[in-house]
C-alpha cells in the first residue's frame, strides 16, 4: 500500500494550489516542468515553490484533506503553511474560524 501526502505549491505570483500525490518530489517535478502530467493551472505561473506537505493514511484521506484545504480561506491555508494551524481532521469538517 503507498503512503499518500497532501501538498500545497506556491505560484510566482503568490497563489497556493492544493494537491495529493504518492511521490511529492516526483509530483512538484512535473508541476515545475509544465509537464503534460503537472497541473494545467500551474503551467506558465514558475518560478513555483513546495510550501506544504503532510502524509495521509491513504487514499480517502488524501482526497478529503485536499477537498477540506480547497475550500478554506487565503488566511487559514497561509496558517497552516506556516505551522499556525493544524491540518483539519479527514473524519469531519474542521472549520479553522472556529
Amino acid at each position: 500500500m503507498s503512503q499518500w501526502f497532501v501538498y500545497m505549491v506556491r505560484t510566482a505570483g503568490g497563489a497556493l494550489y492544493t494537491g495529493i500525490t504518492t511521490d511529492v518530489a516526483r509530483r512538484f517535478s512535473e508541476h515545475q516542468a509544465g509537464a503534460p502530467k503537472g497541473a494545467r493551472s500551474l503551467r506558465g505561473k514558475g518560478p513555483l515553490e513546495l510550501v506544504f506537505s503532510a502524509p495521509a493514511l491513504n487514499r480517502a484521506t488524501a482526497s478529503k484533506l485536499e477537498y477540506q484545504i480547497k475550500r478554506w480561506p487565503r488566511r487559514h491555508k497561509e496558517a497552516l503553511v506556516s505551522g499556525e494551524l493544524p491540518l483539519p481532521d479527514p473524519a469531519g469538517e474542521m472549520d479553522p474560524g472556529q
